[in-house]
């Protein structure tokens, strides 16, 4: 990495490439990268390297690694870094039309900083900073997080049990009541953390059919730009909005894809409860099946509507009733 005292006035645009031990950072497309760990001391370190050209830094951008980019990006956002985290998918789809057909960590840093730089040339650049999520946003997405993690062990042991010898079933079924008794309990913990924190948009939405306990919680937990985006940003954000698939004559079929995909699992749990006993989404869901759309299409259609209602209706802060206006265009 360049000597501070040798940096010109110039913006700088930070790529950093992240991996489970690794911080591999680059001041420019440029520039020589340097490896911090990705651990309290290697992110403390990271930040007394950028303190010093802090206001020459226009964006710092990480590519989202499972999460182990959140200590990084936290701690450079609460410096008053803007910092910016971007899918894999659009990072490597960059990096190859930079021409860069080998990987390493380094590349892959120069890659990011020269993405930093286009990213902040461009009209998106406001909606895609990372904003700090709030104490309370961030322990309810922990206990989220927690909570599939042991559903997923419950599933693995419920598989084993049907295939295991006879002298192992009851160590798994003993395992299986742990994870239930673990998971009961973080549902508890969670219904009482919603209370406390998010009573008041939650009693907005109070009467809308199929946004139960868990749609709640992860709604406020993975998706806190909820009734403050317009319906279509919204929409994208979580991935459910129809996308065009056309070049030249072609006109091909809508699509939806990307997003968060926590959230619209969720989301999606929510929209079939809703298309069996909500008025507005059951009407919604018959009227396109009856039009000849197959059922899952019709089912994405009623969880796009069903976000765009709630998105509407806590940036309205206006309690949901049946009678609500519809957004438009869902």
């Amino acid at each position: 990495m360049t000597n501070v005292s040798e940096l010109t006035t110039q913006a700088l645009f930070v790529g950093i490439d992240v991996s489970k031990d690794t911080l591999e950072v680059a001041l420019s497309e440029n520039d020589k990268t340097q490896t911090f760990g990705n651990d309290q001391a290697g992110v403390a370190a990271l930040l007394g390297q950028l303190k010093p050209v802090a206001h020459r830094i226009t964006v710092v951008l990480l590519e989202a690694t499972g999460g182990l980019e959140h200590a990084a990006a936290a701690a450079l956002c609460a410096h008053g870094f803007a910092v910016i985290v971007v899918n894999p998918r659009q990072a490597h789809a960059f990096a190859k039309a930079l021409g860069h057909l080998s990987k390493t960590d380094s590349i892959d840093a120069k890659a990011l900083a020269q993405f930093a730089r286009t990213l902040h040339n461009s009209d998106k650049r406001e909606r895609l900073l990372y904003r700090l999520p709030t104490p309370a946003q961030e322990l309810l997405l922990a206990m989220v997080t927690r909570r599939a993690q042991l559903i997923g062990m419950r599933v693995a042991e419920s598989n084993r049990l049907a295939s295991a010898h006879v002298s192992q079933r009851k160590s798994i079924e003993r395992h299986i009541k742990i994870l239930d008794k673990q998971i009961g309990q973080i549902d508890d913990d969670a219904q009482r953390h919603l209370r406390s924190h998010f009573q008041d948009k939650l009693a907005l939405l109070k009467g809308l059919k199929g946004v139960g306990v868990g749609t709640q919680t992860m709604l406020m937990a993975a998706l806190p730009e909820l009734g403050s985006l317009k319906q279509r940003e919204i929409s994208k954000l979580v991935g459910v909005a129809p996308l065009n698939c056309d070049s030249g004559k072609f006109k091909g079929k809508r699509i939806t894809w990307g997003g968060r995909s926590h959230v619209r699992a969720a989301l999606y749990m929510a929209a079939l409860t809703a298309s069996r006993h909500d008025p507005v989404i059951k009407a919604f869901y018959e009227r396109l099946t009856l039009a000849g759309k197959p059922k899952k299409v019709a089912l994405v259609a009623c969880m796009h509507k069903l976000l765009t209602i709630m998105n509407a209706v806590i940036k309205s802060a206006q309690p949901w009733q049946a009678s609500y206006p519809q957004p438009n265009n869902v």
